[in-house]
């Protein structure tokens, strides 16, 4: 082909050149302009507000303004292609701008449906938060004891619990709108379960806000009456008050019937409800508790009345340990702290001690007692042997007192006898002080059965060490004293005589002490037995003879025998005896 050829088809298809170019130029123009309105439109819009987006540098609204342009801009490249009639090139161009004009259709599709929805989910918010303004519940649950702040914040919960829903419910149709069918269909049959629950939860919801507030209208009313009766004035002078610190009685016992109330409504709301996995085990649970109320009611009357009587008791026992005279017999035993246990907690006394002893042991029966209401089987045993110890502590304690207190005694006493060359207290105080403290510390832990044949070893280990030190030590240190002590022995032993005569005499005198005593038993028992004469009672007094030590004499008469008394006697042996004769 010649030049001329070339140059003839090209002025032929010049036309169309230009108009394939004048079309993409109109493209561009009509994609930017198109871009510059859309993103106007959705800036007015504050979409990207809404979307938390307006401080990053690629917004939502430029995103899709550039979206708007690239399609334009495709369609156009495409219309220039086809226009030159260069179709296989210009057919991925129009292919891809079929996907995204679909895609675009699709999501322009779904944001309508999202629009419309966040449209009708805003009006009905505004329209619960108005009625919620208009109609005052705040006189309704001002009844409750709620305050106006509290009803905004539940209107405003019931406002925004609709508005989510509304959008809850459109959803489906935004994710079908996109062609999403396999997220849209589970979320769709999630959507309707939610949907077939709603009207239960809503009469669960309104079962459970009745029973709210009639419980809450008995707690207030229970209260005031028994306020009004003297029941807080009551549990004062009974000394109930005090534990419980911030409230009062009357409130307490309001709030116990509130939840008496409370527990068969919830029971009831969660029956409504039908979820058997959740509501099963707590409905089991919530009758249990009410099977068990009046027994946990007997439980907690059970131990105020025993801390009420455990009160008396311990001032009972106080006063009649005071009367008695236990404080000041402890008081000239040294163990008594001095001041008034009212006001000074370091201070105390024997007297008190034992009174709150007792109301410790009264109330520990009757929890004892309680926890058996229960049926709570390991805290009755733990109780139980708590209670079995208790005798042990009290007679290991007396001992550590007695301990102490003969401690005490100990170190005044030796100190007082036993002083040092300077009149310093001597180290045998102490020494006798913590001996008596180490054996009654042992005898502490033995009455308490804390390693008894541990404690029992150590104890006659240091017991014999002790009194092998104290042996050793007297023997090594007084040997020198203990050698002279028995050369003065043995030379006392030497020096000593026996005097014959003397010893001679004194048996002569137990041997006539003897006859006169059995010779007056007989003139007692027989009338014809004269009596002993003063002599004979007394053989030697009067007589001559040499004078012993003591003034007595020591030589025997002659004639002192039997035969030569009876003669003195003007006796007969063999004939004057009645007793011979029969």
């Amino acid at each position: 082909m010649d030049t001329s050829g070339y140059f003839n088809n090209f002025m032929n298809a010049l036309p169309e050149i230009l108009l394939a170019i004048l079309v993409l130029i109109i493209g561009y123009i009509v994609a930017k302009l198109v871009e510059k309105a859309v993103y106007k439109l959705l800036d007015k819009t504050k979409l990207d507000e809404k979307a938390g987006m307006s401080q990053q540098k690629y917004s939502l609204s430029k995103i899709i303004s550039k979206i708007v342009f690239v399609l334009i801009l495709l369609f156009a490249v495409a219309l220039f292609f086809n226009i030159l009639n260069l179709g296989a090139i210009g057919a991925p161009f129009l292919g891809i701008f079929d996907n995204l004009s679909g895609a675009f259709l699709s999501i322009l599709k779904a944001g309508l449906i999202l629009l419309l929805a966040w449209v009708l989910a805003t009006v009905v918010k505004r329209l619960i938060l108005v009625a919620g303004r208009k109609f005052d519940f705040g006189k309704v649950t001002k009844k409750t004891g709620s305050s106006k702040k509290d009803t905004v914040r539940w209107t405003e919960t019931a406002a925004n619990i609709a508005f989510y829903l509304i959008l809850l419910l459109f959803l489906p149709a935004v994710l079908s709108a996109l062609n999403i069918d396999g997220l849209s269909e589970p979320f769709s049959n999630m959507l309707n379960s939610v949907l077939n629950f709603i009207p239960k939860l809503i009469a669960a919801a309104v079962i459970f806000a009745i029973g709210w507030i009639a419980a809450t209208i008995v707690k207030k009313i229970l209260s005031k009456f028994l306020e009004s009766i003297g029941t807080d004035r009551l549990a004062a002078k009974l000394k109930i008050s005090q534990f419980f610190s911030g409230t009062s009685v009357s409130n307490v016992i309001g709030i116990v019937a509130f939840i008496l109330i409370m527990l068969p409504v919830t029971i009831a709301a969660l029956e409504v409800l039908a979820l058997r996995g959740i509501s099963g085990p707590a409905i089991a649970m919530l009758n249990d508790i009410l099977t068990m109320i009046p027994n946990i009611i007997v439980a907690i009357l059970l131990v105020l009345a025993g801390v009420i009587i455990g009160r008396w008791v311990k001032d009972f026992v106080i006063q009649l340990m005071k009367n008695l005279g236990v404080d000041s017999l402890t008081e000239k035993m040294g163990m008594n702290k001095t001041g008034d246990p009212d006001t000074d907690p370091s201070a105390y006394s024997l007297a008190r001690i034992i009174g709150v002893v007792a109301q410790v042991l009264i109330v520990l029966l009757f929890t004892v007692e309680a926890l058996q209401l229960l049926n709570l089987e390991f805290m009755v045993s733990l109780a139980s042997g708590i209670f079995a110890y208790i005798p042990a502590v009290i007679a290991a304690l007396v001992i550590l007192a007695v301990g102490f207190w003969l401690a005490n005694l100990a170190e005044d006493f030796i100190g007082s006898v036993f002083k040092k060359s300077s009149g310093g207290p001597h180290v045998l105080r102490h020494v006798a002080k913590y001996a008596i403290l180490a054996f009654a510390f042992f005898m502490a832990l033995d009455q308490l059965g804390i390693a008894a044949s541990i404690i029992n070893s150590a104890f006659i280990l240091i017991l014999g060490g002790a009194a092998l030190a104290f042996g050793l030590a007297f023997g090594l240190g007084g040997k020198e004293h203990a050698s002279r002590y028995l050369d003065r022995m043995e030379n006392s032993l030497k020096d000593t005589k026996v005097d014959q005569e003397q010893w001679e005499e004194k048996k002569r005198e137990q041997e006539a002490k003897k006859v006169g005593l059995a010779k007056e038993a007989k003139a007692a028992t027989d009338p014809i037995v004269e009596k002993p004469s003063p002599d004979e009672r007394h053989p030697y007094k009067g007589t001559a003879g040499t004078q012993n030590k003591k003034g007595t004499s020591t030589d025997l008469p002659k004639d002192f025998s039997k035969d030569a008394r009876d003669k003195r006697s003007g006796r007969n042996r063999n004939t004057d005896d009645p007793f011979k004769n029969k």
